[in-house]
């Protein structure tokens, strides 16, 4: 039995948004799908949450991560999403 490695790629994509506008571009990202890892920052670049994903996810795993980042929302003025992505 032989095993096949596919060629993967790992890229990130940054966007920086304010408060209101971060619920709706997760939700976005993760429809878009391939998204490894959602990972945000704060104004100061540290890292403020991380949240990984798997290439499947389904709307039950993705409700409670969606949760967490409109109450994220609510406190943060201004952060930046870094979105990792598996390019096969």
């Amino acid at each position: 039995m032989t095993e096949e490695k596919k060629d993967t790629k790992t890229r990130f994509e940054e966007f920086r948004v304010n408060g209101g506008e971060l619920l709706n571009k997760v939700k976005e990202v993760i429809h878009e799908g391939n998204v490894r890892r959602i990972i945000l920052k704060d104004e100061h670049g540290k890292t403020f949450m991380e949240f990984p994903l798997t290439v499947g996810v389904v709307g039950a795993i993705v409700a409670p991560v969606l949760a967490a980042v409109g109450a994220v929302a609510a406190l943060a003025s201004s952060l930046t999403i870094v979105v990792e992505k598996i390019d096969s």
